[in-house]
C-alpha cells in the first residue's frame, strides 16, 4: 500500500513546496484537490498547457498523482446542473492523460427530501452518462462515501444499478463510521469489490458534531480499518485528507503530514511482522 495526501491539507503550498515536502516526508503520491486557491484544476496552466512539464517534475522525484479529486456530483435535479458536472468530468478526464492518472473522485451530493429509491435511480442514470465519458478516456470515476451517500446499502444499490467497470468507490473511512455508524468490516463486506481508493482522517465526537484531529489522536478504529483492508487484499493508496482548506484552525501540514506517515508506516510495519 502507498501513501499520499490531498492538497486540501496544504492550500498555501506552491508546486515546489508540494514536491519537496512530499519527498521529505516519505509520501508516494499527491492527490490534487485544488491548487493555490483554485479548486478547478483544469483552469490552471500547471495542468493544461504546462501539464507535461508538471508531470515530468513528479516523475523526476518518483511521485505519482494517483487521483484527481473533482467537485462533480451525480445527484442533479436539473438538466443544466447535470450538464455542468458532465463537462467537469470531461475536463478532468483530459488532464489525467499526461500524469498517467486513472482515478477521478466524484461526489454523490445531498438528496434532501428526495426518497432514497428515487435518488438512487436519478443519480444512477447520471452516473451511467459520466461512466461513458470515463470509459472513452480510460479512467475510472470513484464515488466517495460522503454527504447523502455514506450508508453502504445505498452505495451497493447504486453500483449495481450502474454496473460499469468505469465506476468504483472511494472509501473515506471517516464518514461511514462516524455518520452512518457502520463497522469497518460491514463497509468492506458490502462494498469491497468496488473500493479502489481510500481517504484517511481521524476525529473524536463532540456534543453536537465531531472534531477533526491528528491521525491517531481520535477514536476512529484505524488499526481495525487497516486490518480489514489488508485481509481484503487491498493494494491501493492510503491517502490523508487533512481538511485545512475548510478548517484553517487545525494543525499546519508541516505537523499533520509527517505525523501521518509515521503513524501509517507503523501500521504497515506492524502488520507485515505479524504476517511473517
Amino acid at each position: 500500500m502507498k501513501l499520499a495526501f490531498t492538497t486540501l491539507g496544504c492550500p498555501e503550498w506552491d508546486m515546489d513546496t508540494i514536491l519537496s515536502k512530499a519527498v521529505e516526508y516519505g509520501f508516494d503520491g499527491v492527490d490534487f484537490r485544488g491548487y493555490r486557491g483554485e479548486m478547478e484544476l483544469f483552469k490552471l496552466p500547471e495542468f493544461t498547457t504546462q501539464a507535461k512539464e508538471t508531470a515530468r517534475r513528479f516523475a523526476d522525484v518518483n511521485l505519482e498523482v494517483p487521483c484527481f479529486s473533482s467537485s462533480a456530483r451525480i445527484f442533479c435535479k436539473t438538466d443544466s446542473e447535470k450538464a455542468g458536472h458532465l463537462e467537469e468530468i470531461k475536463a478532468y478526464a483530459r488532464i489525467c492523460e499526461p500524469f498517467g492518472t486513472r482515478l477521478i473522485r466524484i461526489f454523490g451530493g445531498a438528496i434532501g427530501e428526495t426518497p432514497r429509491a428515487q435518488a438512487i435511480e436519478m443519480a444512477g442514470k447520471n452516473l451511467k452518462d459520466m461512466a461513458a465519458i470515463a470509459e472513452d478516456h480510460n479512467v475510472r470515476l470513484l464515488l466517495e462515501t460522503h454527504d447523502s451517500w455514506t450508508d453502504c446499502a445505498h452505495l451497493k444499490a447504486l453500483m449495481e444499478f450502474v454496473d460499469s467497470d468505469s465506476v468504483g468507490i472511494l472509501w473515506d473511512i471517516h464518514h461511514p463510521y462516524r455518520s452512518a455508524g457502520e463497522s469497518p468490516s460491514k463497509t468492506w463486506r458490502t462494498l469491497g469489490k468496488w473500493i479502489q481508493y481510500t481517504h484517511w482522517k481521524d476525529s473524536f465526537p463532540k456534543e453536537v458534531d465531531y472534531q477533526l484531529c491528528l491521525i491517531g489522536d481520535g477514536d476512529l478504529p484505524l488499526e481495525e480499518i487497516f486490518r480489514v483492508l489488508k485481509q481484503g487484499d487491498y493494494t491501493g493508496y492510503l491517502t490523508l485528507e487533512w481538511e485545512k482548506k475548510w478548517h484553517p484552525e487545525i494543525e499546519e501540514p508541516e505537523v499533520a503530514f509527517p505525523g501521518y506517515v509515521r503513524f501509517m508506516r507503523g501500521l504497515i510495519s506492524t502488520h507485515a511482522q505479524s504476517d511473517s
